[in-house]
Formats: structure tokens, sequence, C-alpha cells
């Protein structure tokens, strides 16, 4: 498997983001990204103004996000060229949007934030909706804002990198809970704005630029062959193969702040043949290996179901598969949140 990693969720001033989109690409291309994925609120207007495609090397795909008419249930949509505006309900874009077999991410399903009246929570409210492809597992912006209070801004101003603890236990548990029934993608999402903040009310800072949010929260992709960046004309068939490993769980979220987490890998076998994140492997007579590795020493953790079935230091772990589940790893650095990897869903005649 071929990994590339890129960023989710970013905003230009196409909405509400204050930066235009050749920038924002620019950092991520200096920061050696390979892709950005771009969700502007209700709008695929930069797609229609032609800014989808390399910048450097760098992929730029353009997508929206879209809310129901009371500004709740974020949901990200990738692989429709039509916009839902915010007419229609949660229950009828999440249906749409799976008829014309696109890409569907509920954003900060949890977010709570309550501190600042100017910040309000956004949460995702309709989980009896099920067509929906992922969700958001870790938000940087909601998790930063929550945290946040008039005694601590100033530091968390100037060091927005460093409070993160990781995903909300609340989401993690939902997306466990939905993995026991059907595959659900996790994401990560940076939730760029390139925020700006008046100080005395005299000047204006950039409190969150696009270069230092990238350097956070990704997404990383594995596909089964190379992406050639000098073949600038396959934009389209590499956006695909993007698209596919997204819709099939072959990705995984990391925080890059801590150390670099490219090249971290969770897959099983079973007699001989090699199954990734994002399958369904049906229990037989052969044995079921889990194996996670590692680029750096770490605690790496095996849940099963949500719950800890075995966690080990080091670079590796390997566990032999008793019972059915959907086994997913995280891996902690320095006791600090790096890696969370999709699910590889085991069951016996379909039960988890």
């Amino acid at each position: 498997m071929f990994e590339y990693v890129g960023v989710i969720h970013v905003h230009s001033t196409y909405s509400d983001g204050t930066g235009t989109i050749p920038e924002i690409a620019k950092a991520a291309n200096e920061l050696g990204l390979d892709f950005v994925m771009l969700t502007d609120h209700n709008t695929l207007q930069p797609k229609h103004d032609g800014y989808e495609g390399w910048y450097g090397e760098t992929m730029l795909i353009i997508g929206y996000e879209l809310n129901d008419p009371n500004d709740k249930n974020h949901y990200l949509v990738f692989k429709v060229d039509k916009v839902f505006y915010p007419n229609n309900s949660a229950k009828e874009y999440v249906r749409k949007i799976k008829e014309l077999n696109g890409i569907g991410i509920i954003a900060h399903p949890d977010e709570r934030r309550n501190n600042f009246q100017e910040y309000p929570p956004y949460p995702w409210n309709e989980w009896d909706v099920d067509e929906f492809t992922g969700i958001e597992i870790w938000n940087h912006m909601s998790e930063w804002v929550e945290g946040l209070t008039h005694e601590n801004k100033f530091q968390r101003f100037i060091h927005p990198l460093k409070s993160l603890k990781g995903p909300y236990p609340e989401t993690l548990k939902r997306w466990d809970d939905i993995a026991r029934r059907r595959k659900v993608v996790g994401i990560g999402g940076v939730d760029a704005h390139g925020h700006k903040y008046k100080i005395w009310q005299l000047f204006e800072v950039e409190i969150f630029p696009y270069k230092v949010m990238f350097r956070g929260i990704r997404t990383h992709i594995l596909i089964d062959e190379p992406i050639d960046k000098s073949k600038k004309e396959n934009f389209e068939l590499y956006k695909q193969k993007i698209f596919s490993a997204i819709e099939n769980g072959r990705c995984f979220v990391t925080y890059a702040y801590f150390a670099d987490p490219k090249g971290f890998r969770f897959f099983a076998e079973r007699n001989g043949k090699l199954f990734q994140m994002g399958d369904y492997i049906e229990i037989d007579e052969h044995p079921i290996k889990l194996k996670a590795t590692t680029p750096q020493n770490a605690e790496i953790i095996l849940l099963r179901n949500g719950e800890i079935t075995t966690k080990v230091y080091g670079n590796e772990l390997i566990y032999e598969v008793g019972e059915p589940g959907a086994y997913r790893v995280e891996a902690y650095f320095g006791g600090k949140p790096w890696i969370f990897s999709n699910h590889i869903r085991i069951g016996n005649k379909g039960l988890i």
C-alpha cells in the first residue's frame, strides 16, 4: 500500500476563511502535504472558478460543508457536484448525497464549546439517520475552542498546537458502536479558517495560520498504486483514488505535531492473505492475526468494540483474534495522542 498525507476540512475566503486558495495550497505544498480537501460553507464556487487541481506537489480537492436551517448538523460533502443549500433537514441531505454516491462525513459531531458566546457549538443531533459515510472523530478547532477561557486565551493563541488532548471519548464511543453493525469511516478535521483576532482593538493578528494548523491533525490514506506527480493530467484519476480510500476506510488519523507518524500500518493476516483497515473478515477455521507497527516507539493500544484488548510499548503489536469485534488501534507518543486507525471488522456469521 502507498501512503499519502493530507488535511481535510479547510475554509477559504469563499466562505469564512481568511486565506485565498493559492495561499492555502502554498502552505500545504511547503509542508510536503500530498492533498488538501477544501470545504467552504454551502458552495462549490471555487471549483467552478477553476481552483481544483495541482499546486506544486499538492492536490487541492474541493468539496463543501453543509448545514441545516438552524446551522446545526454540519456535513462535509465530497464527490457530489450539486450543492444542497441549508433549507434541507439533515435527514434529507444525508439521504440525497448517499443517493448520488457522494461521500458524507459528519463534522464535529459532539461539539460542546460554551465559554464564548461568539463561538457557539454546532453539534450533530440527527443520529437516527444512517446513510453517512463517516465521522470526523477529531476536530482541531472544536477542541481548541472548548478549552478556551479568558484566563488562558493568550497562551492558547500563542501555542495553538500544544493544548490538544485527543478525540472526545463520546465521539469514539459512537464510532465504535456504529462499527459493530456497519463500516463507518473515521477522519481527522483541521477546521482551518486562518482566524484573526484584534488585540486591545488596536491591531489584528492571525492566531491560526494555515501553515501552523496543517502541522497538527492529518488524515493519511493508503492506495494500491503510487501517485505519479509528474503526470498532472491524471489529477481526476488520483482524486478518485483518494476518495475511494476514504470511502473504504483505508485511512488513519494522526497528530503530526508530536512526531512524524508516516509509516504506521494496521492490518490483519489469515492463511497468507492480508486485510486492511476498512475490511470485514468472517471467522473460519484459520487463525486471524492483527498487526500494528509504528515508525517510532510508542504505547500501542488495541481496542475491540471500544474496549482495550491489549497494549504494548514499542513499535509493533501482534495479536491473535479470539472473538468477533470491531478492532482498531490507538498510539500515544510520549503520552500524547498520536495515531488513530480505522477499524478492521471481524465477524462470526455476520455478528460483531
